[in-house]
């Protein structure tokens, strides 16, 4: 007995089947989404080299401002304004352009102040500049016998 089929041996696919490209969609989806914000974070840090670079400076040539909370400026140890740090700075910065400046401000010395003496300090051109910071006092230190 010779069984006969209704259905031809050669049929096209109609349908296509999506299912195993959604899986791949959404693990593709999952893991972008997990390495973006990895991305957006990193960067490349390139330090440059040069080798005429002198090396550090000179403590003798280092020029130290200082602000106390009553905003007064010292320019070593010698009170000046404002307009004549400027002019002082100018003058230090055309004899020696690499001149470099330390600023010392109070603990409780506004923070605007502080900016204006910056500013200074950019205006005049000079750009290697430190602030000095004091190291954190414990709240609690024993005393000493």
């Amino acid at each position: 007995m010779r069984r006969y089929s209704s259905r031809d041996s050669l049929q096209t696919l109609t349908e296509l089947n999506v299912t195993p490209l959604l899986d791949l969609a959404f693990v593709l989806l999952i893991i972008f989404m997990i390495t973006t914000p990895l991305i957006e974070n990193s960067m490349d840090l390139v330090v440059p080299t040069s080798s005429t670079a002198k090396g550090s400076v000179n403590p003798a040539e280092v020029m130290t401002i200082s602000i106390d909370k009553n905003d007064t400026i010292k320019l070593n140890s010698e009170i000046v304004t404002s307009a004549d740090l400027e002019s002082r700075l100018l003058t230090l910065h055309a004899q020696n352009p690499a001149t470099a400046v330390v600023v010392r401000p109070h603990q409780e010395l506004a923070v605007q102040k502080f900016v204006s003496v910056m500013d200074i300090l950019q205006r005049t051109g000079i750009t290697k500049v430190g602030v000095m910071t004091h190291p954190e006092q414990a709240a609690a230190e024993p005393a000493a016998p």
